[in-house]
């Protein structure tokens, strides 16, 4: 591992007394042969007290960022404006469910330490100056075997902080372990805890999660987080909109799966860019199907659903704008009956989003049945969409031959401008061949005559 590490960490590991260790996500990347780079975080810690490790990090050329003497942790950069963090060896003790320790007491010992910790396997330490692994808990071989395993009974471990739940479920995705058993029940048993925890860190911990092929390319991660999240039932805590959908079964000459693990399953085909949205998709069905027996409506309540979710989750507006007429446009056309005058119609509208809308169209087709050959939808609207651009048809009011200008120049009231210009949009929308100057401003001059 030295040869990811700076060497400045190589000097501040020979300036302190005690053994300074890089412990957690990074050592368990390393073991797993996962690349580092310069952009991966690496955690520090040592039974070194806060004062004296700051004192040691000045001397090595570090600029001190941060103390925080409650919890032992620095927070330090070099110079090569890289971030460390620091956290003194402690045991912590936690009110129930609570994500911060209610009391901290300091230690000498890495056992203690290890065991403060969630999960096993980012519980193996890295000496850096002596330059090897150690393990107090066992961590390496979950490593090589896979599994999560908590570092003490698992009621205790969840029982501490509701967070953990979804950590179980993140880190399973990113890198393709399996919780054990005993990981698994302890789960199961506190995951009302996570309503304890602030919307913010869920959803992060959300986004993190349907974006974990990210971290090592482990292809099934998102759906295999997800999964984890519906068997230890934290799903329900969290999405219960979604979780409703849970056994709720679907035509079986369109559907192989109930709605729930359909919608898990387009998460599965989906591309990153739409990864809340093929999540929350048919989010509206479980609602509509206990309301009227049918899921006619679910598109429209499926947008409502989808903006209360991300709301209450802290979502970024614009995610939760594209997510919402995502949901609201998905069954578009699903049954190939629009003419083609409407589907010209629906590529100007969404264009915004059109991109995103096709890749949702062709998730949620492959989400079906498992079938992975070009949704017949996407097929019909790409095919539409390149006849509109040969023609010349816009599919945004900048690409009109004409504009506000030359309405207002033709005499048109300021308060028509906006109602003309959209009019000939849609004009021109439906035949490409009338996005032509001249022809435009002749339109123009008969409008403002109306």
């Amino acid at each position: 591992m030295k040869e990811f590490l700076p060497e400045s960490l190589s000097l501040l590991a020979q300036t302190i007394d005690v053994p300074l260790y890089v412990v957690g996500g990074s050592v368990r990347d390393f073991l797993l042969r996962l690349p580092l780079n310069k952009k991966t975080d690496l955690d520090l810690s040592s039974p070194c007290p806060e004062d004296e490790f700051v004192s040691c990090a000045v001397r090595c050329g570090f600029t001190v960022k941060a103390v925080y003497p409650n919890t032992g942790t620095v927070k330090i950069e070099d110079k090569d404006k890289r971030s460390f963090e620091y956290t003194r060896f402690r045991s912590d003790k936690y009110v129930r469910g609570e994500h911060r320790p209610q009391a901290i007491v300091f230690t000498d010992d890495i056992v203690s330490d290890a065991k403060r910790r969630d999960f096993c396997a980012n519980a193996v330490y890295y000496d850096i100056k002596r330059e090897e692994i150690v393990d107090p808990l066992g961590g390496a071989k979950d490593i090589e075997n896979k599994v999560l395993r908590t570092v003490a009974p698992s009621v205790k471990v969840f029982g501490e902080d509701g967070l953990r739940l979804m950590r179980l479920a993140r880190i399973a995705a990113q890198i393709g372990f399996m919780p054990d058993e005993e990981c698994l029940q302890g789960a199961k048993t506190h995951c009302a805890l996570i309503r304890d925890i602030a919307p913010e860190r869920i959803f992060t911990e959300l986004d993190l999660l349907l974006h974990a092929d990210g971290k090592c390319n482990f292809k099934d991660g998102p759906y295999h987080g997800l999964k984890i999240m519906e068997e230890t039932k934290v799903l329900n805590e969290i999405l219960p909109e979604l979780a409703r959908g849970k056994g709720i079964s679907q035509r079986a000459d369109f559907h192989k799966y109930d709605v729930l693990e359909h919608s898990l399953r387009c998460v599965r085909y989906s591309a990153k860019s739409i990864r809340f949205a093929a999540l929350l998709h048919d989010v509206g069905k479980p609602f509509c199907y206990f309301r009227d027996g049918d899921f006619h409506a679910h598109p429209e309540e499926g947008e409502r659903i989808a903006r209360e979710i991300l709301g209450r989750l802290k979502a970024p507006k614009k995610l939760i704008e594209e997510t919402a007429m995502l949901v609201r446009l998905h069954m578009r056309d699903y049954d190939l009956q629009m003419r083609e005058s409407k589907v010209r119609r629906t590529l100007a509208e969404a264009y915004p989003v059109l991109d995103e809308l096709l890749l949702l169209k062709q998730a949620d087709y492959s989400a079906c049945k498992d079938d992975l050959f070009p949704a017949p939808c996407v097929e019909k609207w790409r095919s539409v969409l390149e006849t509109m651009k040969n023609e010349g048809a816009p599919l945004r009011l900048s690409e009109m031959k004409a504009d506000g200008n030359d309405v207002i120049a033709a005499g048109v009231p300021p308060r028509r401008v906006g109602e003309l210009l959209e009019a000939l949009f849609f004009e021109c929308v439906q035949d490409g061949s009338r996005n032509d100057r001249e022809k435009l401003l002749k339109r123009i001059r008969t409008l403002a005559e109306i």
